[in-house]
């Protein structure tokens, strides 16, 4: 070969072998900087906020339960009734909902009171409260059952909801996040179990409002839209939930089982924390169901008529533990 023509082909190797070299490193580097823009938008994901429906869900389900414990508080020094009844219906739910999504953009403007947030925290949010509650009693509230007067004392209580809402809920519901997307759920602590179990107390409410609602609807064609919980429910739904939530991670996660295996254990163990429950409140004349009239039951605590809502619950439940997987309190 000769000396000029060799010349040339070391220095085509050298320039191939070094483009190879400055391929991979591109191709690693490439890597590198996706691997990084993953972890951003987890981290990003992390720290979102609520999205809307979710919020609306919250505030929907919050205020139902507020409503079911104000009309129990208000009948309990004339009834004496043990069983603790408390009342609300959907359509109050809703209205819940989107009225303190209005009051929360109004409580994100409290940045435009940096030098009196007094002022803002007890005089200007209770007043849009307070002003927006007696707007609702006067149209959209006014043929429902169970509405009071807007007397001083109800008027007061308003102002006492209006500061809780501003020092306690909003503040609450707006440091949780939540992390989206299809990756796993980040190492961040997850909600606290007290939490936790008053999500699914409340939730518990809404259930049993909605399922009563429909029940009073199809014997009372025509009527107003009512449903009622007892208070014993909110322990009873909430520690049943929990149970419930860690079956679920054991035997999806642990044993991977599908849902339709899990099924039949829920529904086992369903039926009997309510028998157990409901044992325990009859001893105290606190009990307030009795499935004696229903065909199938069992002592009249349990009865197989509702098992379609039990397993519809069921799988519910099995979404709800997903969701709240995936939301972190900072």
């Amino acid at each position: 070969m000769k000396p000029g023509l060799e010349v040339t082909v070391l220095g085509e190797a050298r320039c191939t072998r070094g483009g190879a070299l400055s391929a991979r490193r591109r191709a690693s580097l490439c890597s590198c900087s996706m691997g990084r823009k993953r972890q951003v938008v987890r981290a990003r994901g992390i720290s979102q906020p609520l999205p809307l429906w979710m919020r609306l869900y919250f505030y929907g389900m919050h205020g139902l339960t507020l409503d079911v414990l104000s009309s129990c508080m208000r009948r309990l020094p004339h009834s004496h009734d043990y069983q603790l009844l408390g009342f609300s219906s959907p359509y109050r739910c809703l209205l819940h909902a989107l009225a303190h999504l209005a009051l929360e953009k109004i409580y994100l403007q409290r940045k435009s009171f940096p030098d009196n947030a007094l002022a803002f925290h007890f005089v200007f949010y209770p007043s849009v409260f307070v002003g927006l509650q007696i707007l609702l009693r006067k149209t959209l509230l006014q043929s429902c059952p169970q509405e009071r007067a807007l007397s001083a004392a109800e008027l007061g209580l308003q102002y006492a909801l209006a500061i809780y809402y501003s020092q306690v809920f909003l503040r609450s519901v707006l440091r949780l996040r939540y992390q989206g997307g299809e990756g796993q759920p980040s190492a961040a602590p997850r909600l606290p179990l007290i939490l936790r179990f008053i999500f699914f107390g409340m939730h518990g409410f809404m259930d049993e409002v909605f399922f009563t609602s429909a029940f009073n609807l199809l014997e009372k064609p025509g009527s107003a839209v009512s449903g009622h919980t007892s208070l014993w429910s909110f322990f009873m739904y909430g520690s049943c939930s929990l149970v419930v939530e860690r079956l679920f991670f054991y035997l999806c996660y642990g044993r991977g089982w599908g849902a339709w295996r899990r099924l039949p254990v829920y529904i086992l163990f369903v039926y009997t924390w309510e028998l157990s429950w409901g044992l325990g409140l009859r001893t105290c004349n606190a009990c307030s169901w009795d499935y004696s009239h229903y065909p199938l039951n069992f002592m009249g605590l349990v009865t197989l008529m509702y098992l379609p809502g039990w397993i519809f619950l069921s799988f519910y439940q099995d979404l709800l533990s997903k969701v709240l997987l995936r939301i972190r309190y900072v």
